[in-house]
């Protein structure tokens, strides 16, 4: 991979993202008199049927995390990822992709969720279960981030990633292969607080943009 010198500077759509999502998390973790809740609950992501429910948190909720770990783990991803892909992209496709990936990972977790609590109604158990299950929020940037994972891997598929754990090297178009598999897997498999499906959505929704642009001549690959 060759990006030049520009690979040590951060190019301005990241920069302003990881700005904007280290502020929203200080305001939702510092603001008194209960406003950070209140934050976290309007623009966190509910279920259409929910009373918590607004369209505008298809967006809102990309902006905002649970826990230091959780911003952390993300905004890294991004820092590492994304800049390379807006050297790539040019800054104002990229900040398109990012968005377009976080929406679409949303709408794919909504659907996942209908037909999870469609399936709960299905076994006849209590309307108190199902409600719990509807008014359980998500939020996080993790959809946007994997798709600018799998933007990257199919940008640069070759070039070599160092693992952490295990501390392995990997070239990126089987990281991101192996990445998505995982999370089909754990999206089945695994009951957690992860949205796994909408990380899968955001590959998904990043991986057919990407061919988009490449088949109008937009981007070359």
């Amino acid at each position: 991979m060759n990006i030049g010198s520009g690979a040590l500077r951060t190019p301005p759509v990241v920069k302003n993202l990881l700005i904007i999502n280290a502020l929203v998390f200080f305001a939702q973790a510092y603001l008194p008199n209960g406003w950070g809740n209140i934050l976290t609950v309007k623009g966190a992501l509910f279920f259409r049927k929910s009373d918590y429910f607004q369209p505008y948190q298809l967006v809102t909720h990309m902006f905002l995390h649970g826990s230091f770990g959780h911003l952390f783990l993300n905004m890294f991803s991004l820092w590492m990822f994304g800049r390379i892909l807006e050297y790539d992209l040019g800054s104002k496709r990229f900040l398109t992709f990012y968005m377009i990936c976080g929406i679409g990972a949303a709408l794919l977790y909504s659907g996942v969720n209908w037909l999870e609590i469609s399936y709960l109604r299905s076994t006849g158990v209590s309307e108190i279960i199902v409600q719990r299950a509807i008014n359980i929020p998500s939020l996080g940037a993790s959809g946007a981030i994997f798709g600018v994972l799998l933007g990257f891997g199919m940008m640069h598929p070759n070039s070599v990633i160092m693992l952490l754990i295990p501390p392995i090297t990997m070239k990126a178009k089987y990281f991101v292969i192996i990445f998505m598999v995982l999370e089909i897997i754990q999206g089945f498999a695994v009951t957690d607080n992860v949205a796994h499906f909408a990380h899968v959505g955001g590959m998904i929704w990043g991986f057919f943009l990407l061919r988009y642009w490449k088949r109008t001549g937009k981007i070359y690959y």
